[in-house]
Protein backbone atom coordinates (compact mmCIF):
# COMPACT_ATOMS: atom_id res chain seq x y z
CA UNK A 1 0.00 0.00 0.00
CA UNK A 2 1.11 3.70 -0.98
CA UNK A 3 1.87 6.00 1.82
CA UNK A 4 -0.91 8.21 -0.18
CA UNK A 5 -3.47 5.49 -0.07
CA UNK A 6 -2.13 5.46 3.86
CA UNK A 7 -2.65 8.73 4.58
CA UNK A 8 -5.93 8.63 2.51
CA UNK A 9 -7.01 6.16 5.17
CA UNK A 10 -6.08 8.44 7.67
CA UNK A 11 -8.02 10.89 6.65
CA UNK A 12 -10.98 9.16 6.00
CA UNK A 13 -11.47 9.32 2.57
CA UNK A 14 -12.01 6.97 -0.22
CA UNK A 15 -8.59 6.59 -2.27
CA UNK A 16 -10.54 7.85 -5.28
CA UNK A 17 -12.96 9.98 -6.05
CA UNK A 18 -16.47 8.61 -7.62
CA UNK A 19 -15.73 8.16 -11.69
CA UNK A 20 -16.32 11.24 -13.51
CA UNK A 21 -15.80 13.49 -10.53
CA UNK A 22 -13.64 16.41 -11.06
CA UNK A 23 -10.76 16.87 -8.75
CA UNK A 24 -11.81 20.04 -6.13
CA UNK A 25 -9.46 22.56 -4.91
CA UNK A 26 -8.17 21.39 -1.18
CA UNK A 27 -9.40 17.76 -1.78
CA UNK A 28 -7.76 14.49 0.03
CA UNK A 29 -5.45 13.78 -2.69
CA UNK A 30 -4.01 17.17 -3.36
CA UNK A 31 -3.41 17.78 0.64
CA UNK A 32 -1.85 14.69 1.16
CA UNK A 33 0.59 15.24 -1.59
CA UNK A 34 1.38 18.91 -0.39
CA UNK A 35 1.94 17.54 3.11
CA UNK A 36 4.49 14.87 1.26
CA UNK A 37 6.21 17.35 -0.90
CA UNK A 38 6.77 19.97 2.13
CA UNK A 39 8.10 17.58 4.25
CA UNK A 40 10.31 16.47 1.31
CA UNK A 41 11.25 19.49 0.42
CA UNK A 42 12.36 20.82 3.83
CA UNK A 43 14.97 20.29 6.70
CA UNK A 44 13.84 18.99 10.13
CA UNK A 45 10.00 19.20 9.80
CA UNK A 46 8.32 18.75 12.84
CA UNK A 47 4.19 18.33 13.30
CA UNK A 48 1.89 20.22 15.75
CA UNK A 49 -1.47 19.07 16.47
CA UNK A 50 -3.83 21.83 16.96
CA UNK A 51 -7.22 21.19 18.64
CA UNK A 52 -10.31 22.18 17.36
CA UNK A 53 -11.72 25.76 18.76
CA UNK A 54 -14.68 27.80 18.10
CA UNK A 55 -13.42 28.98 14.58
CA UNK A 56 -10.96 26.38 13.58
CA UNK A 57 -11.56 22.31 13.25
CA UNK A 58 -8.66 20.40 14.20
CA UNK A 59 -4.98 20.88 11.94
CA UNK A 60 -1.79 19.78 11.83
CA UNK A 61 0.57 22.26 11.39
CA UNK A 62 4.07 21.38 10.23
CA UNK A 63 7.21 23.63 10.58
CA UNK A 64 10.40 23.27 9.19
CA UNK A 65 14.02 24.26 10.64
CA UNK A 66 13.59 27.71 8.87
CA UNK A 67 10.24 28.43 10.69
CA UNK A 68 8.26 28.47 7.32
CA UNK A 69 5.24 26.28 8.09
CA UNK A 70 1.95 25.26 6.65
CA UNK A 71 -1.60 24.13 8.05
CA UNK A 72 -4.12 21.63 7.35
CA UNK A 73 -7.32 20.19 7.83
CA UNK A 74 -7.71 16.64 9.71
CA UNK A 75 -10.90 15.03 10.66
CA UNK A 76 -9.95 14.98 14.52
CA UNK A 77 -7.01 15.04 16.62
CA UNK A 78 -5.95 10.83 16.57
CA UNK A 79 -6.34 10.82 12.66
CA UNK A 80 -3.77 14.44 13.31
CA UNK A 81 -1.37 12.40 15.43
CA UNK A 82 -1.75 9.10 12.58
CA UNK A 83 -0.75 11.44 9.61
CA UNK A 84 2.14 13.27 11.11
CA UNK A 85 3.68 9.48 11.94
CA UNK A 86 3.16 8.00 8.82
CA UNK A 87 4.84 11.19 7.36
CA UNK A 88 8.03 10.41 9.20
CA UNK A 89 7.82 13.31 11.81
CA UNK A 90 7.80 13.86 14.91
CA UNK A 91 4.73 15.18 16.29
CA UNK A 92 3.81 17.05 19.07
CA UNK A 93 0.30 18.24 20.81
CA UNK A 94 0.43 22.25 20.76
CA UNK A 95 -1.82 22.10 23.65
CA UNK A 96 1.47 21.10 25.57
CA UNK A 97 3.93 22.34 23.63
CA UNK A 98 3.36 25.70 22.68
CA UNK A 99 4.47 26.80 19.52
CA UNK A 100 7.94 26.96 18.25
CA UNK A 101 9.65 30.26 18.60
CA UNK A 102 11.12 29.85 14.84
CA UNK A 103 7.81 29.74 13.32
CA UNK A 104 6.10 33.09 15.12
CA UNK A 105 10.26 34.52 14.00
CA UNK A 106 9.27 33.41 10.52
CA UNK A 107 5.87 34.67 10.39
CA UNK A 108 7.27 38.36 11.73
CA UNK A 109 9.89 38.43 9.23
CA UNK A 110 7.13 37.38 5.72
CA UNK A 111 5.24 40.23 7.66
CA UNK A 112 8.35 42.96 7.34
CA UNK A 113 9.07 41.91 3.95
CA UNK A 114 5.54 42.91 2.99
Amino acid sequence: MSLRTSLGRLLGRSSSPAPGAPPSSGSRGETIAYLQEFVRTRVGVEAYVEPPNAQTPTTVLLVATTGEWTRRRVPDERTGFEVARSLGVPVYNVRFTGYPQRMRDWTSAQRRKG
